[in-house]
């Protein structure tokens, strides 16, 4: 019997390894209606639900002067539609069981519904309207804006939720990727809902939009579902979406001091410029982003909190995007450790070009890196989310089909060309969120420092 369950547990084992060799993109439709409306199709009978997102390409990038205008559009469609009030939407979605979202990032919107299987006739019909016939109620508008500002407000007293705005404005200027998604209190405060109005008409059409659905359905009944909800969608007007230019690389390192007076600690971010999301290295450049700091036992996590005490966390990260992406290093320490800190995680990203990454290292982070991948896309609302931005951010499911080979692919020789290629090394930019007066002189010596106090409006970086 012991030998029966250890070839069982084998065989299992062996299997697991297979399947995470092998792993691939389950198999999908698209197609597109005739008014220009993408539809993407991926049947998964394993559970009885399914996750319907729709996706219109409209983003930040479009605010212009008006921050945040875009992320409220998009929060007020679920507040109520032409033939539900909010309290009846909510009513009706809780009764179910349903969970409806909004979404908006720098360059999309998703708007979307988890629900079961069997209630597909009666939601999906909802998300439509949600869609294409908002209520725009007045009373609810001018009730979230009050909420909204009160959560900026409340952001601010925890850094590490705003100085991601600060950093892009930092590295991308005041506009493009480095508009502002969620907009601050005198941008919010100064939104009429004819604004939302105008800017739901110019972006809202079919052609600039994708209907995504995965979970437990047949796929031809789902055609003909779909087709009579959206076909009377109409295009209102011809448009064209902000292209958003590469931004060069720095010339010159710079410091942004984010003055929080009240602030025990100091938050950081150290980095540059990054890669796009359609970027041929981006599987490669993950694998080296984990030895340095994206998993527990990455360098900095080792140096920054294991061995110095100085952090609870240490991480790298890239951040990219359809055209553009970031590099930042980021973690927080007590005022007085500040500069400590910034020493430290500054000599340990230094290590990815003194000494490299060696055989055995990199083999451990292979490993890590295929064995993280396939749990990320297993259940139905994964898979939206990858089918969302591959529509949203324009990549195809070579990233994800080609992941395993990319990762067994990379040598000790190749990663010390990406290193090269794409880690900023020269003219790095820095925030930094904390008591200024106790750390200002300190670090002048990263760059040229400006300074804005958090309680500012606004996230200005001059």
């Amino acid at each position: 019997m012991r030998i029966f369950n250890y070839l069982l547990t084998l065989s299992f084992s062996v299997f697991s390894v297979a399947s995470v060799a092998n792993y691939t993109l389950p198999a999908y439709e698209k197609f597109t209606l005739d008014n220009g409306l993408s539809v993407y199709l991926m049947e998964q009978k394993e559970v009885p639900l399914i996750d319907i997102s729709i996706v219109i390409k409209a983003g930040a990038i479009e605010d212009g002067e008006q921050a945040g205008l875009n992320y409220f559009t998009a929060r007020n469609l679920t507040l109520g539609t032409q033939s539900l009030n909010k309290n009846e939407l909510d009513q009706t979605i809780d009764f179910v069981g349903a969970d409806v979202f909004s979404n908006a990032n720098l360059e999309f919107v998703t708007i979307g519904a988890s629900l079961a299987s069997k209630d597909n006739q009666k939601i999906l019909p909802i998300v439509r309207d949600i869609i294409t016939a908002p209520r725009f109620d007045s009373e609810e508008f001018e009730k979230l804006k009050q909420r909204h500002i009160l959560n900026l407000q409340q952001g601010k007293e925890r850094p590490s939720s705003v100085i991601n705005n600060y950093f892009n404005r930092l590295l991308f200027g005041d506009q493009g990727y480095g508009a502002v998604i969620k907009g601050d209190s005198k941008s919010i405060q100064d939104l009429t809902l004819e604004q939302l109005k105008q800017h739901y008409n110019q972006w809202y059409q079919p052609k600039n939009s994708a209907v995504i659905v995965v979970g437990d359905f047949d796929s031809n009944k789902m055609k003909q579902q779909l087709s009579a909800l959206f076909s009377d969608w109409k295009n209102t007007h011809k448009f064209s979406a902000t292209k958003v230019e590469r931004t060069a690389k720095a010339k010159q390192s710079k410091l942004l001091l984010v003055n929080k007076p009240d602030a025990r600690q100091s938050t950081f971010l150290i980095g540059g410029k990054g890669i796009a999301q359609s970027n041929k290295d981006r599987v490669g450049l993950s694998v080296i982003n984990t030895i340095l700091g994206a998993r527990f036992t990455s360098w900095l996590n080792d140096e920054l909190r294991v061995n110095a005490g100085l952090t609870y966390g240490a991480r790298s990260r890239f951040n990219s995007y359809s055209q553009d992406g970031s590099f930042a290093i980021s973690t927080f320490t007590k005022t007085e450790t500040t500069i400590e800190a910034i020493d430290l995680a500054l000599k340990t990203y230094a290590r990815l070009w003194e000494k490299g990454i060696d055989e055995q290292t990199l083999t451990s982070a292979k490993a890590y890196v295929k064995g993280q991948f396939p749990p990320q896309f297993e259940t139905s609302t994964e898979l939206a989310s990858l089918l969302v931005n591959m529509y949203g951010y324009q990549f195809d499911e070579s990233y994800i089909n080609g992941f395993e080979q990319q990762v067994d692919s990379l040598t000790v020789d190749k990663t010390k060309q990406l290193i090269k290629q794409y880690f900023p090394q020269e003219n790095l930019q820095f925030v930094v969120i904390g008591q200024a007066d106790a750390i200002r002189d300190k670090l002048a010596k990263y760059g040229e420092i400006s300074e804005v106090n958090i309680n500012d409006v606004g996230f200005n970086t001059k």
